[in-house]
Order: structure tokens, then C-alpha cells, then sequence
């Protein structure tokens, strides 16, 4: 968990508005959640990992023996936790809602959440999501709306040439059921494809033995991941989806996979289409029904997003299946891929002031500044002039004026900072 210095929280500040500006210019409207949901809501098996990473709050009240005696059944010390990710919330909200909200719902989340990680690099256990989620529409429109919006928001953020991963679990499912592999074991053999990128095809093949996968469908596994394969220069279509899987995959699933990207290529205007398909694609959440993707830029190797369709997750809180798909920027991920400070929309001013202006001229002469659009500090003049004048450059200020007892608004000589 972190402090921000005033120079970073304008940076988070001005790219959290780009990313709520883009997502409501798509249509989608903005919501806020309490930071706690209930114990039982958080650890009902639809956070995946993320369950086990979520700090929760004691019970109040409890006393020592009380404590004792539940010390090993942690459901029973606890009744609240603080929210690991913005979809279970989500679903909870839609389902206490539903009769007040449309038919077709687009929600915006913006807001922290909270996980026990162990402190390193690009982990935190206090970091901001930035969620869109279309609830109640089942069709491919709801995928195609998210991933417009995603695209269009990172190239509002100067970060032009992201791409998107696309595959569908119903297409995982199945090629894993055309090589052998039971239905039982199906769990752990994703989480083994999963590191694909970090252990190669030979290292997949071999955890899976470990993992006492059946022996002839991790051979028929690993033949497939041998195969010779040819160079493709357009990496999204029908030829290249079919090529990818196993023959025989099912027309349904591949419909809907071409028809998204024919989708996304009429609201770009880019010469190929900013999608690829990856049948190894997994996304660690069990909660995944339908497609799939994640958010990549040729800048890093990591992603900086990614979502998918949870069609069964706001039944178990409803009591009836609601079709449901989101997306997540990474925001504290690509928060320091945006280059250059907040440039100001007007004019931000250090008023350099001798000691003995007066008080009332000082706040005069700055509401006076402030009413006409600009943005003022007040500073008294030091010995080390460059200093403070760097100090304010580097809070975002771009321009300054010597103050003198008796000055005006008018006669201020307002210089450039750089």
C-alpha cells in the first residue's frame, strides 16, 4: 500500500479521467460499492485464487474464549472482508438492483481493491481497477462494445498499437476433451497450460505427467503442440482460428469468435484487425463461461488487462442465469506507460510574493486569478529562487510572477516556468 507525492496522484488522477471519459463517450454509466461485502459473499468459489488472497475483518464483539474456540474456522471469526476484485460486487449490486436498472446494463467501476500479496514489483496489496461490465446481453454485441471501448481508451492514453488475445472456453473445453482428458482433471490441466508462455510446450508436457494427467491425451497434447505450423501474417480470421485448434472444432464457437473480430474491424480504422486468437489463452478465474481475452502493447511483455463472459455468476446471487461480460484495464500497469506531466488547461501560476505583501492583497489578487480560469499558489520568496521554482514545475505549475506590495492583476509580469 503506497503514498502518492502530489507530481504522481496528478498523473493518476489525469489518466483515471481519460479512461472515465472514453468508457462513458461508449455508453457506459458510472457506479461505486462499499469497500466490505460479506464474508460468505467473498469466499462462495467464484474469486478463484483471488479467495484466498482477501484480508477479512473480525467479528465485533468476539472475546478471548469466543476467539479461541473459532480460531481454526475462519467463517466463524469473521463476517466482512474487503472486496479482492470489482465483479463480485458487481454481481451482488446487479442482483439487489436489478428492477431499477435497464435491461441492458453498462456499468462503469473505478475504484481500489485489496489483496494479501506478497510486496514486489508490479504487486500490490492496494491497487485501483478500472472495470466495464455489460449485464443481461447474451449476444457477441456485448463483447464487441468492450473491446472497442478498451482499444479506444488506450489509444486516448497515447498508447496506439495494443492488440488483443481472444479465445473462448467453450473452444479450451472442448479441445481438451478431443485429446482425452477427463472432465475431473480438465481444472488442473488449464492452470499447467496457463504457464505455457513460461515453461514451453516440453515443460507443459512434463508437468502434466506430473500432475498424473491420462498418459495418451497429454501424448496427443503434446504432438499437437509439436506440430509444424506456417508463419501467418493476418493473426485473426476463420482460417487462422480453425488452424490453431485441433479439426472439428465446433462451427458454433468459431461463428462467434469470427464474428467478433468482423465486428471490431468496422470500428477501427486500422489496415488489420487489432485481435489474435490464442487457444492456449486461459485467464485464471474459474468463473469464465464464454469468450475470453487480455489486453497487450508491444512496450511490454506483460499484459495490461483482460475480462471475459461470466454468464453463470449473478445467477448464484439472483437466483436465475443473468448474461454478463466485462473488462479490466490494468490501471496501475499502464498508469506508468503514460508519458509527460498533466498539461493544464489553462494557465497554473506561482505567485512569488515578498514578505511584506499584505494578506488581503495576496488572497486578493489570487481569487482574482482563480475566477478568471487559472490555477494559483502562493509562495513567499526564498533565498534559493530556482528551487522553489523547480519544486513547483515538477507539481504541474507552468508559469510565475514576482509580487510586490501594492501590485495588480493587471501589472503582473507572469513569466514562462521552463
Amino acid at each position: 500500500m503506497r503514498d502518492f507525492l502530489p507530481a504522481d496522484k496528478a498523473r493518476r488522477e489525469r489518466v483515471l479521467a481519460v479512461i472515465r471519459e472514453r468508457y462513458r463517450a461508449h455508453g457506459f454509466d458510472e457506479i461505486e460499492t462499499p469497500v466490505l461485502e460479506e464474508y460468505a459473499r467473498l469466499h462462495s468459489g467464484i474469486g478463484g485464487d483471488n479467495e484466498k488472497l482477501a484480508f477479512n475483518v473480525l467479528k465485533r464483539g468476539l472475546d478471548a474464549d469466543a476467539i479461541r474456540a473459532a480460531a481454526d474456522d475462519p467463517a466463524a471469526l469473521t463476517d466482512l472482508g474487503l472486496r479482492y476484485d470489482l465483479t463480485v460486487p458487481l454481481a451482488r449490486f446487479y442482483a439487489s438492483h436489478r428492477g431499477e436498472l435497464p435491461t441492458v446494463f453498462r456499468a462503469i467501476q473505478i475504484a481500489p481493491v485489496w489483496r494479501a500479496e506478497r510486496p514486489q514489483k508490479g504487486r500490490y496489496r492496494q491497487f485501483m481497477q478500472c472495470d466495464i461490465d455489460i449485464i443481461g446481453d447474451g449476444t457477441g454485441r456485448a463483447e464487441a462494445e468492450l473491446l472497442v471501448a478498451s482499444l479506444d481508451t488506450l489509444d486516448a492514453l497515447g498508447l496506439t498499437g495494443g492488440t488483443i488475445r481472444v479465445n473462448d472456453r467453450r473452444a479450451l473445453e472442448w479441445m481438451l476433451a478431443s485429446f482425452g482428458f477427463t472432465e475431473q482433471e480438465r481444472p488442473g490441466v488449464l492452470i499447467t497450460i496457463d504457464k505455457l508462455d513460461k515453461i514451453g510446450p516440453t515443460g507443459v508436457a512434463d508437468e502434466l505427467r506430473e500432475r498424473g494427467a491420462t498418459p495418451s491425451a497429454v501424448d496427443a497434447f503434446a504432438a499437437f503442440l509439436q506440430r509444424p505450423q506456417t508463419l501467418e501474417h493476418h493473426p485473426y480470421g476463420e482460417r487462422q482460428i480453425r488452424k490453431a485448434l485441433p479439426q472439428g472444432a465446433p462451427d458454433d464457437v468459431v461463428a462467434s469468435l469470427v464474428a467478433l473480430g468482423d465486428a471490431v474491424a468496422a470500428a477501427r480504422t486500422d489496415a488489420e484487425v487489432p485481435l489474435q486468437f490464442d487457444p492456449f489463452l486461459v485467464r485464471g478465474m474459474g468463473y469464465y463461461t464464454g469468450t475470453i481475452f487480455e489486453l497487450a502493447h508491444p512496450s511490454v511483455s506483460y499484459s495490461l488487462g483482460g475480462g471475459g463472459r461470466y454468464d453463470g455468476m449473478i445467477g448464484r446471487f439472483l437466483g436465475q442465469d443473468v448474461p454478463a461480460v466485462g473488462f479490466s484495464i490494468g490501471f496501475e500497469r499502464i498508469v506508468d506507460l503514460v508519458a509527460g506531466r498533466e498539461e493544464a488547461a489553462s494557465t497554473a501560476i506561482v505567485l512569488v510574493h515578498d514578505r511584506d505583501v499584505p494578506v488581503a492583497e495576496l488572497v486578493a489578487l489570487k481569487a482574482a486569478l482563480v475566477a478568471d480560469g487559472r490555477r494559483v499558489r502562493l509562495e513567499q520568496r526564498t533565498k534559493n529562487l530556482k528551487a522553489l521554482l523547480e519544486r513547483a514545475a515538477a507539481d504541474g505549475y507552468t508559469a510565475f510572477a514576482a509580487v510586490s506590495a501594492g501590485a495588480t492583476v493587471g501589472g503582473l509580469d507572469i513569466r514562462p516556468l521552463s
